[in-house]
């Protein structure tokens, strides 16, 4: 009954539709009318059409189907910790990511009472020790380790201990679980465009994988996984996790490794605000959304009130109805490629994809991503991204609904702060300058506070 539903239709070109648009903007001009240029130097236009493409682009391996809803439990005190993971487990979260901060925790007592065979467990350690790693994988084999060490040395300015010890216990370590991981969500939170956060992914992980290929470690059974905060450009941030895909898939044919990776979505910290903190419901559903048709295996929602407020049970678990809306009753584990083939997305994904690889071969030409960090060049471009987006809030090309656009003078948050949400300085020597995560509304919200009566 369908064949031949469109037959009676022309099919119209892409030349014809630009030319019927030209004719309705009655002598506008086309380019400044109806083309925006993005922070990555995107040109985009106001349609897409199947005459972009020499080639359609392939079908992604993605199963959107089986996306899964993570929870992260920083381990303070061990009983609450293993309290608060079987709860949560219970409610609907689907993986525990345990943040371990010393050698003190007990890993047995952690994980009593959970199915360790049919839940997925993530440890992600704030320290090195070979010993406890090999205890946990004995206690808890079906585990996931996250150890980053260039994320440690990004984010503070130093090593757990220095270059060659770190990487020696990363080369002993990295076998054991036969994988790696590459926090890029720090690039982000600190202001990055997209382009940049791919081609530091990208360029973070080449580290990883020259340095194992130079000392003959086997590749061949490796899952590498990528962690990456999602912004609240809903389109760009679709194609840039599909983008993040075709670019390893290059990088892992060269050194033989699996080329499909492992993809954990947060939503980004940049955009949140602590006025009109029910905003960050919207901003971190919308965030989610990208992630899932993006092709994220793991998603971490935020709480709203994560910049502001201690752990609670509230906010918490709203974060988790969020995702459970979204699985259970949007329907988006029903499809496992629903971005494939939308001409915007897919054309998008393509520009970021070859902008990022051309900035990844400028890092790599110039002696790679620890050598660019060392002499402060990473840091540099991702601060000239973060004040180039500071200057659009300011003059409000980028919007914060409460921030700089139709903010509550009747909002007082002086004291209901029980975290600091702001940067906090601790002088100490480091070896490089670290890489600091700085939210758009952050000045704008300091100088609210002080006026506040």
């Amino acid at each position: 009954m369908t064949k031949g539903l469109f037959s009676e239709f022309d099919p119209v070109s892409s030349k014809q539709w630009k030319q019927k648009i030209q004719y309705d903007l009655m002598g506008a001009d086309y380019n400044s009318a109806l083309i925006w240029n993005s922070n990555e130097d995107i040109a985009v236009k106001p349609f897409y059409h199947a005459d972009d493409f020499s080639d359609f682009p392939e079908i992604s391996n993605t199963k959107a189907t089986a996306w899964k809803i993570a929870q992260q439990i920083f381990v303070a005190d061990v009983e609450k910790s293993n309290l608060h993971a079987v709860d949560v487990l219970k409610r609907g979260a689907d993986v525990i990511t345990f943040i371990i901060p010393s050698e003190n925790v007990s890993v047995e007592r952690l994980i009593e009472n959970i199915d360790t065979k049919t839940t997925t467990i993530l440890f992600q350690l704030q320290f090195l020790s070979e010993s406890y790693i090999e205890n946990l994988l004995k206690t808890c084999p079906n585990s996931s380790i996250e150890i980053d060490i260039i994320n440690r040395l990004a984010e503070t300015g130093n090593w757990f201990e220095n270059l060659q010890s770190d990487f020696q216990s990363f080369r002993k370590i990295s076998p054991k679980t036969a994988s790696f991981s590459v926090d890029a969500s720090l690039y982000q939170n600190a202001g990055a465009n997209m382009v940049q956060q791919l081609a530091y992914a990208l360029a973070h992980a080449h580290e990883y994988l020259t340095n194992l290929d130079n000392n003959q470690v086997d590749l061949t059974n490796y899952q590498v996984t990528f962690k990456v905060t999602i912004g609240s450009n809903y389109f760009f941030e679709i194609a840039k996790l599909k983008a993040l895909r075709l670019l390893w898939e290059s990088l892992a044919l060269e050194y033989g490794i699996p080329s499909t990776c492992n993809i954990t979505a947060t939503p980004t910290k940049r955009n949140k605000t602590i006025y009109e903190a029910y905003n960050n419901l919207l901003r971190s559903t919308t965030e989610c959304m990208s992630a899932i048709l993006g092709g994220a295996d793991t998603i971490y929602n935020l709480p709203y009130d994560d910049l502001f407020k201690k752990t609670n049970e509230f906010s918490e678990r709203i974060a988790r109805n969020q995702l459970l809306i979204l699985k259970h009753e949007s329907y988006f584990n029903a499809v496992n490629n629903p971005s494939d083939g939308a001409y915007y997305v897919e054309s998008l994904t393509n520009q970021l994809a070859e902008k990022a690889l051309n900035l990844f071969k400028d890092i790599e030409r110039n002696g790679g991503f620890l050598r660019q960090l060392k002499a402060g060049t990473i840091q540099r471009k991702i601060k000239e991204s973060e004040q180039k987006e500071v200057q659009q809030f300011d003059q409000g090309d980028h919007i914060l609904i409460g921030s700089n656009l139709h903010p509550n003078p009747e909002d007082k948050m002086k004291d209901k702060l029980e975290l600091y949400p702001f940067v906090k300085t601790n002088p100490r020597k480091t070896l490089i300058e670290p890489i600091i995560e700085k939210r758009l509304a952050a000045l704008h919200e300091q100088k609210r506070l002080k006026n506040e009566n």
